[in-house]
């Protein structure tokens, strides 16, 4: 990580040098009530200001339409070039081809889009690479399982949007270390449901599982909104914390306090400033003609109590 942190300080140190930094960048977020994507969008509007760099950032409000709409306002008004974190990652096509048309670079930034391998020249797309998301935190739950002493446990998982790459390889991850001799725990999914990374609705799906009274060891969740959400619900009916296991992703400085009150078994750190300083370097160069390389991919890390200090004022 501190190579990738290096060499994107160095970038953006390279850009700032240049004379030629009169660069407008439109910038579409899939929702700006979301804590990791306020930390990716406040990554790139304070890496914008060092640079000198305009930015216009807008609320797609989790609407395709709207977001479709941003992009074609932001090539009508005349930006340099255009960052999207898309709402539903299967509806990117119409936004690279209007890009495209228009002769506009464009980076995808955190959710990976569904034509991420037929990207033309002059887009590209920049995050973490989700097949190592649910595998270190599964095989993180696996461990821990696997030390209190059990062979066989039972585990609710929560999903992201089914609509979002993300959530659907991080699910397949879950399901890929499970299915394996990775594990070294027999687990059995009790139930598996989207909360689609929303804590409420989080909170409300973990109210209904536990008025099942099923049994159950630990909850696997897409991200830290919807591991807090359980936890939530969890605490209000006086659910014995030490004796369930929660997993989640992003390492957010929420999730974090639910690590650091005992509450949060495992997350894995997701570097959002990373991913919105990447991207704006890689949509200016785009801008200026140059050439980035179409997937960036900047590392997951593993977080526990044992090594979250080093974590907590990253986000």
């Amino acid at each position: 990580m501190n190579i990738k942190t290096t060499l994107i300080a160095a970038g953006i140190a390279t850009l700032m040098a240049s004379s030629a930094l009169a660069t407008t960048i439109g910038v579409s977020m899939a929702v700006f009530d979301d804590n990791f994507l306020t930390v990716l969008r406040n990554g790139i509007q304070q890496d914008a200001k060092k640079m000198g760099v305009k930015v216009q950032v807008e609320d797609a409000k989790n609407d395709v339409a709207k977001q479709l709409n941003q992009i074609k306002n932001f090539i009508a008004s005349g930006v340099d070039a255009i960052i999207v974190n898309p709402v539903d990652t299967s509806a990117t096509q119409a936004m690279t081809n209007a890009a495209a048309q228009a002769k506009v670079p464009l980076v995808y930034v955190n959710r990976q889009p569904i034509n991420v391998d037929t990207l033309p020249a002059t887009q590209a797309f920049v995050a973490s690479n989700e097949k190592d998301s649910g595998t270190l935190e599964t095989m993180e739950i696996c461990k821990l399982l696997k030390a209190e002493g059990k062979t066989s446990a039972n585990v609710y998982v929560m999903e992201g949007q089914l609509s979002n790459q993300a959530a659907v390889q991080r699910t397949k991850d879950i399901h890929d270390v499970i299915g394996s001799d990775k594990c070294g725990v027999k687990i059995n999914i009790i139930d598996q449901q989207t909360a689609n990374w929303s804590r409420d609705q989080a909170q409300n799906l973990m109210t209904n599982w536990l008025s099942t009274n099923k049994p159950f060891d630990a909850v696997i969740a897409n991200n830290d909104e919807m591991a807090i959400g359980a936890i939530q619900a969890m605490k209000a009916a006086h659910v014995d914390m030490k004796k369930v296991l929660v997993g989640g992703i992003d390492a957010t400085q929420d999730g974090l306090a639910a690590m650091q009150a005992g509450d949060l078994s495992v997350t894995v750190f997701q570097n959002a400033a990373g991913q919105g300083a990447g991207s704006l370097e890689a949509a200016i160069k785009l801008s200026k003609g140059e050439k980035v390389a179409q997937k960036v991919y900047v590392p997951f890390e593993l977080v526990t109590p044992a090594n979250m200090a080093k974590y907590m004022k990253k986000n």
